[in-house]
């Protein structure tokens, strides 16, 4: 998993908590800890499939775009993830019974194992995000 999904999550989450104001990628940053341009790439992300919008000028920045309870984490996993389970096989011997085979099956081990994520991370929308978020405080 990629820093992109934890990024794309903080954002979404930090956008929720203020949904009646547009928030700079600059806010965004600032709370999530890196660079802006880090941020800009990920909100790109997330406004090119709808999740926010932004308005450019002044008074202009991002704003969530959707219900939080429709948005789960693996819709943000298959946008900045997926595949990331993957293993990464070196070149093996296609001679050898195992190296012949390794790739195959790990790799089909792994997509299970992505699977199942899924299926964890669709009972989590930012909605459960916001609300532990605030159970914290």
């Amino acid at each position: 998993m990629n820093s992109d999904f934890t990024l794309a999550i903080h954002s979404l989450t930090y956008l929720a908590l203020q949904p009646d104001r547009m928030s700079t990628s600059d806010a965004i940053s600032e709370s999530a800890g890196v660079h802006p341009v880090r941020i800009r790439k990920v909100l790109s992300l997330l406004k090119k499939h709808g999740f926010i919008v932004s308005k450019e000028g002044t008074g202009g920045g991002f704003i969530f775009a959707a219900e939080l309870e429709n948005v789960n984490l693996w819709d943000i996993y298959k946008l900045t993830s997926e595949g990331a389970l993957q293993p990464k096989c070196p070149d093996s011997n296609e001679r050898c019974l195992v190296g012949a085979n390794m790739h195959k099956v790990l790799f089909a081990i792994f997509l299970g194992a992505e699977e199942h994520l899924g299926e964890f991370l669709k009972n989590y929308s930012i909605k459960e995000v916001v609300d532990l978020i605030k159970h914290e405080k």
